[in-house]
């Protein structure tokens, strides 16, 4: 584990990031700037992560001192080719989850580590299999997670993934926000 001797910052203030990175014993703070979370509209969907991850990386980079490795990271979820970022209001995510229910999604995050000298991107994707969601189960949630800062309109860890998922291919903690695995892996060798 030679990255314990590195100095971690996680350039997120997302409380499911730092819980998956305290759980994984990778010691780190917090520094955040604030990015727009825009990207090109004609760029395929599938670097959208990468290329959020490393807007966010770079917005850091100027607070980071010699010594300090960024992790940066953006999750998406697609379906049919299509984006569905954080709700807007009760009716978006009530039209996202419709959208959802039922069928396999990718959720795909894009990490971004970085320092003074060097960056590293790479994807973490996973594939989720929804039940059939009634409209009432879809006001239930709404109504009691309020879903509206998640990428998807849901989030893994709450009753939507408990009830309502029957399958997941690649990593739960990638849906959670960032593939631990490959973070662990690259911070290794970075």
């Amino acid at each position: 584990m030679n990255f314990k001797n590195k100095k971690i910052i996680l350039a997120s203030k997302s409380p499911r990031r730092s819980q998956l990175l305290r759980q994984a014993g990778i010691p780190f703070e917090i520094k955040t700037k604030e990015v727009e979370e825009i990207y090109p509209d004609n760029m395929n969907v599938d670097e959208v992560p990468e290329y959020l991850a490393l807007k966010k990386a770079r917005a850091a980079r100027s607070f980071i001192t010699d010594d300090e490795i960024i992790i940066a990271a953006d999750s998406v979820v697609i379906l049919d080719d299509v984006i569905y970022g954080k709700p807007k209001d009760e009716a978006d995510a009530a039209r996202i989850l419709s959208k959802l229910s039922g069928n396999k999604h990718r959720v795909i995050t894009g990490v971004c580590l970085m320092n003074r000298d060097k960056e590293k991107t790479f994807s973490g994707v996973s594939h989720v299999y929804f039940n059939q969601l009634t409209e009432e189960e879809i006001r239930y949630y709404i109504r009691q997670y309020q879903p509206f800062d998640k990428a998807g309109a849901y989030a893994i860890q709450e009753w939507i993934g408990l009830c309502k998922i029957n399958r997941i291919e690649g990593t739960y903690a990638n849906i959670m926000g960032l593939p631990v695995d490959m973070v662990y892996r690259e911070l290794s060798n970075f």
